[in-house]
Order: C-alpha cells, then structure tokens, then sequence
C-alpha cells in the first residue's frame, strides 16, 4: 500500500505537474466568467515556471542534501560494498534487451573503483522492480549484466531482487549481507539520497559507512549560477523535492530514525 500511494501521490506533486495544474485551473476560471481569478492563476503558473527553469533554486534545494554526508576517508579494510538500484533505465532494458545506465550511472562506476580498491570486499546490489502499473525487468537482473561486461568477476556480485523502494532496500540487504559485529560496510547511493538512505538502514539495524557519489551540484560561487539549459535547473527542483518530501514521509511513516539524518 505504501509503494503504490507514494507513487501516485508523487506524480500529483512533481513541481511540472503543479505549474501545469495551476495553470489550467487559470484557463477554467476565466472561461467560466471569472478572469481575474483565471489570469492570476495562470499569472502564478508561469511566475513559478520561471523561477525554477531560470534560477539557481535547484541547485541549492539540492546542495543542503549532498553536503549532509561528505565523502569519508575508508579504512584499510572493508568487509562488503553497497549499491543501491536507481541507475539503470528499466523500460529500455526491457524493450531493447540492453543494460542501459541513467543519469545515476555514478553508483555503477563508483561500486567499480571500490571494488577494486577492496578486491576481498562482497559487493552487494541492491534493486527490484520499482514499476507499478506494467511488468518490468529487475535492476538486480540489469546490474547483473552490467557488472559482469565490466569485467566484475561473477562470483563477487550478490543480488537482492526483492526492494521496491529505499526502506526495502535497507531491510532486504541486512538479510542477504548478514553483517558481522567489527566488520565495515558501505553504502553507495547518490549523495541527495544518502540522508533518507542512512536513515532507513539506521531504522534496519545495518550499520554502513556513507559514501556519497552521483552529484549534481558544484560547490563555492559556481552554485549561485543556473545552467543554461533550462530543463537542468527545472530537474534540480524537481529531485530536490522528491527527496525532501520522501524525508518527511519515512520520517512520519517511521522509516527513519530522524527528520533529516545527520553523520
């Protein structure tokens, strides 16, 4: 019940939906004898399309959550990698039989270069099948094929195939990494994920070392300038609120130990 609410209520709220919402409840107004009203709303609409494809706003929605976890220095030792599901395109997977990375391809070349850092580490991925109205690949299927054409060696990669969302992927990775007191995991996700991620694996009693990839913002002046490509920063806001909106849910649903988890 949760997985299917969360998605329809998220395609309700994603900030397009809303300016384009908004916006046509404008055209309604003013059709029905009500133009003042119409061409505020509409007015709003646009106002709103402005400033989140023409300002930096996504870029600091999303800062706040990549600066949470800065990237740690590792020990010499590491019992096992995390990965989470989220970089692969599953509906062209599907159709075209391809493992075909998104723009959180990240996670797949940073679990790599761990990887080989730690050649005695177990690397676990973790990802099911996250769509709900049709039938779709895994991710774990998808990474299988992605890991192994990169030369991991087939009998370090440990599946879970199971999760749907980041509280399932937390859960159903203790059960498979099984981890033992004094050992060190870590966890790969993208850095806006990590606070939610390291909230949910807290809640699963899995202890893992954040370590944040797939950024999205620059640091220093460089944040207080949008791109010029317009969808960029449009994107931005759009993530950023995914994710924060999905801290205040785990956090009131109990799937995190805090609102905004810290290091």
């Amino acid at each position: 019940m949760f997985f299917a609410l969360s998605k329809i209520a998220w395609y309700l709220v994603q900030p397009l939906v809303i300016i384009l919402l908004v916006g046509l409840a404008g055209v309604v107004a003013y059709l029905f004898r009500s133009p003042r009203l119409g061409m505020g709303l509409v007015s709003t609409s646009l106002l709103i399309l402005a400033v989140v494809s023409l300002t930096p706003l996504g870029l600091l929605m999303l800062s706040v959550l990549e600066n949470r976890f800065p990237k740690p220095d590792l020990p010499e030792n590491v019992a096992g990698i995390v990965v989470l599901g989220g970089s692969f395109d599953t509906r062209i997977g599907r159709t075209r039989g391809v493992a075909e990375l998104n723009e959180a391809a990240d996670r797949i070349t940073t679990t790599l270069a761990l990887a080989r850092r730690y050649p005695n580490a177990r690397v676990v991925f973790s990802g099911g099948a996250a769509a709900m109205f049709e039938e779709d690949v895994t991710e774990s299927s998808l990474a299988r094929k992605m890991f192994d054409e990169l030369g991991l060696p087939p009998e370090r990669l440990e599946l879970e195939d199971r999760s749907r969302n980041t509280t399932e992927n937390a859960l159903f990775t203790r059960e498979i990494a099984q981890p033992k007191p004094g050992e060190t995991w870590v966890l790969v996700t993208s850095a806006a994920h990590m606070p939610r991620s390291i909230g949910c694996f807290r809640i699963a009693g899995f202890d893992v070392v954040p370590y944040p990839t797939d950024y999205q913002t620059p640091s220093g002046s460089a944040l207080y300038r949008p791109s010029s490509a317009t969808v960029r920063n449009l994107e931005k806001v759009h993530f950023a609120i995914r994710e924060y909106l999905g801290l205040v849910v785990y956090r009131l649903t109990g799937k995190t130990d805090a609102l905004f988890p810290a290091p």
